[in-house]
Order: structure tokens, then C-alpha cells, then sequence
């Protein structure tokens, strides 16, 4: 016999509260059961149980057999639960959430390729700027920028990326390229309004030094692509991700303004609910968007 059987074996013994119990619930003798426990505390060296003609009740080592092999039975079964996961076909529905820019341009193609791939999932995609609570509402898979999230939640890195100051070239023409942080304080700068709380506030970091500006400007809205509009439209300065900002970086549409200093992280992370036993289907579509983003993680900045 093995150890994982005999755990499983001693477990029931002391569930059914007694030697002939445990063999009616195993489907052997009374005497078959005994003798096996004699066996294993003999492999063991040590008393397990105390037996009289009426009950059983553990001894210390007996005790710890039982708790901390429970503990040992339900990882291997959890182990056993993932590489049987691992080879199951993908299948079911799979509700995803994003924010509306990268959902329509990155993720919705990246859905369609894995469609094609999967046939036996149906996706669900629901993009909002919104916070979302993604127990609570049910997602299966959420694409999260910046801060990680609760330990309730996983999370697995997709894309580097970061935060950029930048305007026209039209604009900086006009105002001036500011010199430093506080500088800022004196340009007209768009907000893409999420809360309340940091509305309004730019947080810089160059090296040890970290600034706080509080800014202000014209325009502000809950949706960035129109935001970019405006920055385009020579408004002003704009706080935006180089994964939509590096095109127009790319061909001067846009300049970045301070660009030694840092903004806070904005790496992007495919993020879901913690369980022990990961669904084909959730495993099939991390790994897909894993592989569809490698080129993002390669660099510092992403490489958008």
C-alpha cells in the first residue's frame, strides 16, 4: 500500500468512529480493516489509534497523521484537479471585461483569433471605464491597468506600459515646453476624470524626486479617446498610456513633455478570481493572451 492510500484509508477509519463501520463504508471485513491499521502502524512505528471493543480515539501521533495528511491529500488532489485541467478541452461561457479604448483595439482582435482557436467557448466581452468588481459581478477575466489587485484575486503580467505627458506640437509652439513639474502648474492639461479623489493631481518621479502637481485646464472627460481628440486639437498637455499614445508619438502628431520623469505604472495585467482549480477555459485564454502579448513584456516601456 502507499502512503497516499493509507492517509485516505486512516481518514475514514476515524471518520466512521469504529473498525466494523469503516469496513461496512470500504466494502471489506471487520478483520481485513484491522489488519491493514496494524500494518500501517507498523510501517510507522508508532500507535495510531486506541482501540477498544466499542470505539477508537487517537493517540497524539495518530492526531497528527490525520490533520496534517488531510492537509497532504487535498494538495495532491488539487494538483491532480490542475493537470487534468490542463488537458481538458476549452469550453463554456467566458464573460471578460476591459476598458473601452484597449478592448476595442487590442483585446476584441485578440477574441477573435482565440475564437477561432477555441470554438467551444463563448466569449462575452463587457468594456466600461467604470470600476469593476469582478467577483461580485461575475467576470471570468479582467484586463487591469496599473495597481495590482486584492489577494481575492490572480494576476498575470500581459504588457509593460507606461504613462506619458504629451501635446502638440502646435500647443508647445504656442505655450512653451515646460521646464519641470511645477511648470505644469501654468499649461493648460486635460484630465481623463476617474475619481474625484485624484482629480486634478499628477504625480512625477525623476529618480529620488517625487512631485505632486496639481493641474488644471479646459477639458476633461471619462472617456480617453476623446481627451486625445483634444490634445490633438492643440488644448493642451495630456496624461495618457503609450499604448495609445506611441503611434502619434511615432509620426509628431504628438511631442512627450518632461520625459525623464516618470509617471506611475500603468503595466497591464490579465487578472481573475483565485481558486485552487483553474478552468480549462480561463488556462486556455490567460496562456493565449500570454503568448498574443509577449512582444509587450519585452521592454521597459512595453513597445508599443
Amino acid at each position: 500500500m502507499d502512503g497516499f492510500s493509507d492517509i485516505a484509508f486512516f481518514s475514514v477509519v476515524v471518520k466512521q468512529g469504529s473498525l466494523a463501520a469503516a469496513a461496512q463504508q470500504l466494502g471489506v471485513t471487520p478483520p481485513a480493516v484491522s489488519k491493514r491499521l496494524a500494518a500501517l502502524e507498523r510501517r510507522l512505528g508508532v500507535r495510531l489509534l486506541l482501540r477498544t471493543t466499542r470505539r477508537i480515539s487517537l493517540t497524539a501521533e495518530g492526531e497528527t497523521y490525520l490533520v496534517d495528511g488531510a492537509r497532504v491529500l487535498e494538495e495532491l488532489q488539487a494538483l491532480e484537479r490542475t493537470v487534468a485541467g490542463s488537458r481538458a478541452v476549452p469550453k463554456g461561457l467566458m464573460r471578460v471585461c476591459a476598458t473601452l479604448g484597449f478592448g476595442r483595439r487590442h483585446l476584441a482582435p485578440a477574441l477573435s483569433a482565440f475564437a477561432r482557436q477555441c470554438p467551444e467557448v463563448d466569449l462575452q466581452l463587457h468594456l466600461t471605464d467604470l470600476p469593476v468588481n469582478l467577483v461580485e459581478q461575475g467576470f471570468d477575466l479582467q484586463l487591469r491597468f496599473g495597481d495590482l489587485p486584492d489577494a481575492r484575486l490572480t494576476a498575470r503580467l500581459l504588457a509593460r506600459n507606461q504613462r506619458v505627458l504629451c501635446a502638440s506640437p502646435a500647443y508647445l509652439q504656442r505655450a512653451g515646453m515646460p521646464a519641470s513639474p511645477r511648470e505644469l502648474a501654468q499649461h493648460a492639461c486635460l484630465f481623463i476624470r476617474e475619481s474625484d479623489e485624484t482629480f486634478g493631481s499628477w504625480h512625477l518621479r525623476n529618480g529620488s524626486k517625487l512631485e505632486t502637481v496639481k493641474v488644471r485646464g479646459p477639458l476633461a472627460s471619462n472617456d480617453g479617446e476623446c481627451v486625445l481628440g483634444w490634445a490633438l486639437d492643440d488644448h493642451g498637455i495630456l496624461m495618457r498610456s503609450l499604448w495609445e499614445a506611441a503611434p502619434l508619438l511615432r509620426t509628431g502628431q504628438l511631442q512627450r513633455v518632461l520625459p525623464d520623469w516618470r509617471l506611475p505604472s500603468a503595466d497591464i495585467h490579465a487578472v481573475f478570481p483565485a481558486r485552487d482549480h483553474l478552468s480549462a477555459k480561463t488556462r486556455a485564454l490567460v496562456d493565449f493572451l500570454l503568448r498574443t502579448f509577449e512582444p509587450h513584456r519585452a521592454t521597459e516601456d512595453g513597445a508599443w
